[in-house]
């Protein structure tokens, strides 16, 4: 993946990794359980570990090898994906490198400890609270948004160029 047209690629997944990693390590120095206000309660601050998945899925005490696991799978397909994407799509390629660099990121907490991935942006919307969270998910999630967006784009331009389309709307 060093052609010229995807240098993109790995500088994003390098800066989501560093910055998760630094802002982990500044939680885990700074923060106790009790929540640091910054925006009233809409947005705190607040060590959390998760040791399931996004929202806090856990599949009992094995959550740690299997979220392990599917994460490795993960990044292998995410690096067929990025191998497969043409040189000049800059868009799937910094959507693909979101996405594994945040998997990276919560994969290296996974790996470091058994206490679970560190959370600490928590957001409370009224009543209805976020699952607390961490730069790498947002990386993920927005990455994942990014990467539905441009797949759904490609099968769209797909179907327009494709001869049976055409021929779908010449008939009666």
């Amino acid at each position: 993946m060093a052609t010229a047209g995807r240098w993109v690629f790995w500088p994003v997944v390098a800066v989501v990794v560093v910055l998760d990693l630094i802002t982990k390590q500044l939680a885990v120095a700074m923060l106790g359980r009790v929540p640091v206000y910054l925006l009233g309660e809409w947005l705190s601050l607040r060590l959390v570990y998760n040791r399931g998945a996004a929202f806090g899925i856990h599949v009992g005490e094995y959550s740690r090898v299997v979220f392990t696991l599917l994460a490795l799978v993960a990044l292998v397909v995410l690096g067929a994906m990025a191998r497969q994407t043409k040189a000049g799509d800059r868009t799937r390629l910094v959507a693909l490198a979101l996405v594994c660099g945040g998997a990276v990121g919560n994969l290296i907490d996974r790996l470091r400890t058994s206490r679970g991935v560190v959370d600490f942006i928590d957001v409370w919307i009224g009543s209805f609270h976020w699952p607390t969270f961490n730069v790498a998910d947002m990386a993920v999630s927005c990455g994942a948004i990014l990467l539905a967006v441009v797949l759904w784009q490609e099968g769209k331009d797909g179907e327009r160029a494709s001869p049976q389309a055409d021929a779908a709307e010449l008939s009666p």
